[in-house]
């Protein structure tokens, strides 16, 4: 896996994947930037949440479940002092199906969080406080 980082000017960067995606990234005025983009941390929250929602999407497609949407919520604090590192980031996915399982979901929200969600595992592993819960909606 690779990525190019590419300033452009005052605080932007335009981020491309090795699979050749691209996203600008900026900071606030205050620092330079344009807010033309998510912040740097803004983008690991949001990959970290990608990840665990795609695990707990295709935990569910492959158990057949009746997903109809999936949210993944997420609330992050850091610390004061720099490095400002995240310190607890909580996920809540609302799941929406026609007659989706309690089990299902929850086991599903498990496996991603215990198994499978690289990113939520490795920011873990690095002393961040994760948790996670899920509510159903039906459809």
């Amino acid at each position: 896996m690779q990525a190019t980082v590419k300033w452009t000017d005052g605080r932007q960067f335009v981020a491309e994947s090795g699979s050749g995606h691209s996203v600008v990234i900026d900071g606030p005025p205050d620092h330079g930037g344009r807010n033309t983009g998510p912040r740097p941390m803004e983008m690991l929250l949001m990959g970290m949440g990608a990840c665990t929602a795609f695990d707990v999407m295709e935990i569910l497609e492959k158990s057949r479940a009746p997903v109809s949407d999936c949210v993944a919520h997420i609330e992050a604090e850091r610390a004061d002092a720099v490095p400002a590192v995240f310190t607890r980031i909580h996920v809540h996915f609302t799941v929406s199906g026609n007659g989706l399982k309690e089990k299902q979901v929850q086991r599903a929200v498990e496996l991603s969080a215990d198994k499978y969600c690289s990113a939520s595992i490795m920011l873990a592993q690095g002393g961040v406080e994760i948790s996670h819960s899920f509510s159903i909606v039906d459809a």
